[in-house]
């Protein structure tokens, strides 16, 4: 099965079966069928996709109430450090965070249920992200936590002084200061 569980409840990596020949490879990125034989729920409804270079930090984001979302993202060039924290308010998780290399040569992906805040930051020069979401958009139920959060120690395998970060990213609430 190309489902892998995280230590994390709800995080899963997902690493596709790759066909290689004289020509190249092949792979399905996503079947829903797949999905659903494997109890993933999520009907996924947006795609998006950004290209930065490296030392671009975006998140950590989520969106609240009925416009959470669920993501599965990849990487289609490049290399990122992608990172999901839990913020389930009943979950024994709450908190902890989780990261994983996505990269377009190692080809895996990370599905990110609701209830986490997401985020990545790109090692490469550049990176192209890809994911998809089980809701759409919603500007009045955007929330974040900052990424230099000192209760959550994330290591983003790269000096936070040569981080890029966007300005509204830079102001977010730390963890304790707006959740639970």
């Amino acid at each position: 099965m190309p489902f892998s569980e995280t230590p994390i409840s709800g995080l899963i990596v997902f690493e596709p079966r790759i066909f290689h020949d004289e020509r190249g490879y092949f792979f399905e990125s996503y079947n829903r069928r797949t999905w659903e034989e494997a109890g993933m729920t999520a009907v996924f409804v947006q795609d998006n996709q950004a290209r930065s270079t490296r030392g671009v930090l975006r998140g950590l984001h989520y969106q609240t109430g009925d416009m959470a979302q669920a993501k599965l993202v990849r990487v289609l060039e490049g290399e990122v450090l992608d990172v999901a924290v839990d913020i389930r308010e009943n979950s024994a998780t709450y908190g902890q965070w989780y990261s994983i290399l996505l990269s377009a040569a190692n080809k895996k992906q990370l599905f990110v249920p609701r209830g986490f805040a997401h985020g990545y930051v790109v090692l490469s020069e550049t990176a192209e992200f890809f994911y998809k979401c089980d809701n759409f958009y919603s500007k009045a139920h955007e929330g974040g936590i900052r990424y230099d959060d000192p209760a959550l120690k994330i290591d983003w395998q790269i000096a936070l002084p040569e981080v890029l970060v966007a300005e509204k990213d830079q102001v977010l609430p730390y963890l304790g200061e707006h959740l639970r």
